[in-house]
């Protein structure tokens, strides 16, 4: 629980960052950055759970090695195989907890954050802006100051607007604006303002007062197509519809449970230290292969969504190598083996 406690820190400061960058640029409303880190926090509790039990295991066995509790064990008749079991019946909720997170918890929460985007860039720019604050418009070449008693109002007053357009800095004024369509097209109606045209590269500047001015906000604006990212996507859905894009997105869930399960088999040799050393050297390597081992899975996913691996092939390839090497890992630790045995044994049967 510690280790989830400062993972989940780390990746809630992290997830905080990129929601307020996001915020600030007009992609989401500022009055959901809560709501997106908690979706956002639910999607990547699955590697937050692996990463934690993978780190969890390494510290408490490196720490039996350390305080020699390892060779009492191993004196006593038993070994390091029989650890194996114990960790299973530690580790088998975490890896159900991390299976069910990624093939419906995943889909899930990113869609509810696509939702809340969705809806908040549907709303007019009017909208968007709260009283009394400078606001970016959705295509960032607007910015927008309105004085409204509420933001769901369509209709604002005292609009202050300024842009940059082909190499022009236009300021406009207006006491009132309201949104307008026209066919397609969405437009803000000004009524009783002003407007400044300045061109840097020449210094000229125009002003215009106007009683009525219609300024295009988004051109040919149409609704939502439906369209989903494969990430968004639930997993039956992913089973029924066999494309590259979903068998791709499917290794990748799959392979989230996989590779803790791996990590959990991983950790027993990885664990393995000198008690006259420290133990930052094996967080060092765990950083690592956890690193690796997940680039891998995202690499495969790409891999397979470009029609260049099948799920199955790629499966195997991956996971079924790390898993193998895994085991004969820890059948070689159990012989007690070591590399040093490489070098160690021709030179006895020279003296002998």
């Amino acid at each position: 629980m510690a280790t989830v406690v400062v993972v989940m820190t780390i990746v809630m400061t992290i997830m905080l960052i990129r929601t307020l960058g996001q915020a600030s640029r007009g992609s989401v409303n500022p009055s959901e950055v809560l709501l997106i880190m908690g979706f956002s926090m639910v999607s990547q509790l699955t590697t937050v759970l692996a990463l934690s039990l993978f780190i969890s295991i390494i510290a408490t066995l490196s720490r039996i090695y350390s305080d020699s509790e390892m060779v009492i064990w191993l004196s006593s008749g038993r070994s390091t195989a029989s650890f194996v079991p114990v960790l299973l019946r530690f580790a088998w909720p975490i890896l159900l907890a991390i299976a069910f997170l990624a093939l419906v918890a995943w889909p899930w929460s990113n869609q509810q954050i696509q939702d809340l985007q969705a809806r908040y860039n549907k709303r007019n720019d009017v909208e968007r802006v709260a009283p009394g604050r400078f606001q970016e418009s959705a295509g960032g070449r607007r910015v927008f100051f309105i004085d409204k008693e509420t933001p769901d109002q369509a209709t604002g007053t005292n609009v202050f607007i300024s842009s940059s357009e082909n190499d022009l800095e236009i300021t406009t004024t207006a006491r009132q604006g309201r949104i307008e369509w026209l066919g397609k097209d969405r437009f803000l109606s000004l009524d009783h303002g002003e407007q400044w045209l300045h061109q840097p590269s020449t210094g000229e500047t125009r002003w215009t007062r106007f009683e009525h001015y219609d300024l295009l906000i988004d051109e040919s604006a149409t609704p939502d197509s439906g369209i989903q990212a494969s990430r968004q996507i639930d997993t039956l859905t992913l089973l029924r519809e066999p494309t590259p894009v979903h068998q791709g997105e499917l290794s990748w869930r799959l392979g989230l449970g996989i590779c803790a399960f791996n990590f959990t088999l991983l950790a027993l040799p990885l664990s393995a230290v000198n008690p006259r050393r420290g133990r930052s050297y094996q967080f060092a390597l765990a950083l690592l292969v956890f690193v690796v081992y997940y680039n891998l899975v995202n690499i495969g996913q790409n891999s397979i969504a470009h029609g260049r691996h099948g799920l199955l092939q790629w499966m195997l390839m991956l996971h079924g190598s790390a898993t193998t090497l895994t085991l004969a890992w820890l059948w070689l630790k159990n012989r007690q083996w070591s590399w040093r045995d490489l070098l160690t044994t021709p030179r006895k049967q020279t003296a002998k």
